[in-house]
């Protein structure tokens, strides 16, 4: 699911449950909307994730897993916005 700033929804995409995120986030890469960054958890840290983001003009917002080797820097306080999706999810899912 991809949030606006607003936690309102902009694009869903519905995926096998055993597939991996990076695939997911590859298949929605030319779907996204117009952003200045993404807020996404630590299962979209990868690299071509964030240089596919960075072609598009938007700014990684993603916590980089404890086993990379390279420590990607993200805006914490940013990044706590992230509750919007699950807010998101608890007001139109419950």
């Amino acid at each position: 699911m991809v949030c606006d700033g607003k936690g309102r929804p902009r694009l869903l995409h519905l995926s096998e449950g055993q597939t991996n995120d990076h695939k997911t986030a590859a298949a929605v890469i030319e779907d996204l909307p117009a952003a200045s960054a993404m807020l996404a958890d630590r299962a979209y840290s990868s690299a071509a994730f964030r240089q596919a983001l960075v072609e598009r003009g938007i700014t990684p917002c993603i916590p980089p897993h404890a086993k990379h080797r390279i420590q990607h820097s993200y805006d914490a306080t940013l990044y706590r916005q992230r509750h919007r999706i699950e807010n998101m999810f608890e007001g139109h899912c419950s």
